[in-house]
């Protein structure tokens, strides 16, 4: 199997071919809040490999691994190590997936263990390679399925953002064994209608809070979403009611009615910009000075990540990939190096229909598809502009 384990450690051979890397990581187990055991494999193996001029650090149970060959570009492998908990699905086992093909099943195979052995598989293998063209950064982290104040790789780019430099980054996000680029940003808001409760018998003394939300509803359906191009990926924005609630009893003239609107912006937008947009077709104000009748509550706003696929790192590994692209329509972690300034993108094995199911498995075939065509682009040295 590679790897051994106590209650307390467990020992990974790093070397291993991704396939048998990613069913070794399955069966560490690393439910978020709990990723201590595999931070402290994956931190051990590194430093037992005692690769020359790699530098290991460690930020709580983030693990970031460097190498610094003085080569003229930079290249970000990161992925997540924490998963949902446990459905029934672990260890993991290989096998026949209902189609036939031959799988990694279990806990993580899909989202995200298979791309993270797939970038610790490429770091370990290149990092003293004459082929290596381009340097590398490893950042495993924790706290990715959690709330956004647990997540490793924010903490790191908040407090030590140089530990994250380079020019282009690659998340290991399932994404198909395609490259899914940027992200678009999401913005949840929530709007409150007040009215006045009263006996629905005699409804001429109450003022219905539910009716007060209509036009606002009606504004949202009319609302014609934008596609918008960049760099050759479409990314489809849209604007929709998606939790709505109010009502006392059946016999009463609600005095308060809410709903949350989520927006999902392209990546051209800024949080800023996609948060004024929304306020604009809502037609009721703005969180800091209402609609009479009406408060606001922005809930959430995660910025979008532009591909970036126009720079040199980026396009090269379009073509490593035989232009595999397309946008990323959910929202990921590369919006977090897109703060930073550094074009990302998702890539990595399996299927995330499956992510966070009893069923999760990843393609083997699927797994040495991006791993080879990740082999090819860090070997390949990226055109520089004079």
């Amino acid at each position: 199997m590679g790897v051994t384990m106590n209650e307390k450690t467990a020992q990974l051979d790093l070397t291993l071919d991704p396939v048998s890397l990613t069913a070794a990581l399955v069966d560490i187990p690393s439910r978020s809040h709990e990723e201590t055991v595999i931070a402290d494999t994956l931190e051990s193996g590194l430093v037992r490999l005692a690769l020359p001029g790699v530098t290991v650090d460690r930020r709580g149970n983030t693990v970031i691994a460097r190498t610094h060959r003085g080569l003229p570009t930079r290249v970000i492998l990161a992925g997540h190590i924490d998963t949902v908990p446990p459905a029934d699905n672990l260890p993991s086992r290989r096998g026949p997936d209902a189609a036939g093909a031959d799988c990694i099943h279990g806990l993580g195979s899909v989202d995200m263990k298979s791309g993270d052995a797939v970038y610790i598989h490429a770091f370990v293998t290149l990092a003293q390679s004459d082929d290596l063209a381009q340097d590398l950064t490893l950042v495993l982290y924790d706290g990715e399925e959690v709330a956004s104040r647990y997540n490793g790789l924010k903490k790191v780019a908040d407090t030590e953002p140089d530990l994250l430099a380079g020019d282009v980054a690659l998340l290991g996000e399932p994404s198909g064994a395609v490259i899914e680029a940027g992200c678009q940003g999401t913005l949840r808001l929530k709007v409150t209608a007040h009215g006045t409760r009263a006996h629905s018998a005699r409804a001429w003394l109450g003022d219905n809070a539910a009716h007060r939300l209509s036009p606002v509803i009606a504004r949202i359906a009319s609302y014609e979403p934008r596609d918008v191009d960049i760099d050759g990926c479409l990314y489809r924005e849209g604007l929709n009611v998606v939790r709505l609630e109010s009502g006392v009893a059946t016999n009463t003239i609600p005095d308060e009615a809410w709903l949350f609107v989520n927006f999902r912006f392209a990546p051209d937008r800024s949080g800023e910009e996609a948060l004024a947009h929304t306020l604009d077709v809502l037609g009721v104000g703005t969180p800091e000075e209402p609609a009479d009748g009406f408060s606001l509550e922005i809930d959430d706003l995660s910025p979008a990540a532009l591909p970036g696929l126009h720079r040199p790192a980026a396009a090269a590994l379009v073509t490593a990939t035989g232009g595999n692209v397309r946008a990323k329509y959910g929202w990921t972690d590369v919006a977090r190096f897109s703060v930073l300034g550094i074009p990302a993108v998702n890539f990595g094995p399996g299927d995330p229909g499956l992510c966070h199911t009893p069923q999760e498995n990843c393609p083997v075939e699927m797994i040495t598809t991006v791993s080879d065509q990740l082999i090819s682009y860090l070997t390949t040295p990226p055109e520089i502009p004079a």
